[in-house]
């Protein structure tokens, strides 16, 4: 890739990530609950990965430990994240979906795709294999998993509606 193209490539990302952010932020605005895109990132990521360390979740979040602890606290108070100890090591606790968690994932996940169909069916005659194509490149290089891989990660197992993952 040219220097020129490169640069022409990184601004329509750039614009495109406003998108997406956007797309994000009215469909978070539109479920019950207070959840702030910082936090709605952590219970997509624990919805991709399953039960995680709170160090773990504010590694992924490139934020310090203490300010991911202070949001994970906020989380567990809303009923969205649980803490549970390990059973193999009682020093370790995880934080895992709740089931209230899921159903927030679900719903800004249901929306967001509902306004892509909507825009890729306005924009149809763009959409050829090499523009999907780079995308999905551009998204497993990210290290994205495909929609399809972590949903079918879902499985509901302990108590009180806390929800845990398991990705094949």
């Amino acid at each position: 890739m040219q220097e020129g193209s490169s640069e022409a490539a990184v601004q329509a990302l750039m614009r495109a990530s406003r998108a997406f952010v956007g797309l994000t932020a009215r469909a978070l605005a539109a479920v019950e609950g207070e959840v702030t895109l910082p936090q709605f990132r952590t219970l997509v990521v624990l919805a991709m990965r399953g039960p995680q360390r709170s160090v773990d979740i504010a590694d992924e979040l490139q934020v310090n430990p203490s300010t991911g602890t202070r949001m994970l606290d906020r989380l567990v108070r809303k009923g969205l994240v649980r803490r549970t100890r390990s059973p193999e090591d009682r020093r370790v606790v995880r934080i895992r979906l709740t089931q209230a968690g899921r159903n927030i994932v679900e719903q800004v996940m249901a929306r967001r795709r509902a306004e892509l169909e909507r825009i890729v069916a306005a924009t149809a005659d763009l959409w050829r294999t090499a523009v999907t194509e780079a995308l999905t490149a551009f998204a497993e290089a990210a290290g994205e998993l495909d929609e399809h891989d972590w949903w079918l990660g879902w499985t509901t197992h302990g108590d009180a509606g806390e929800v845990g993952v398991t990705l094949a």
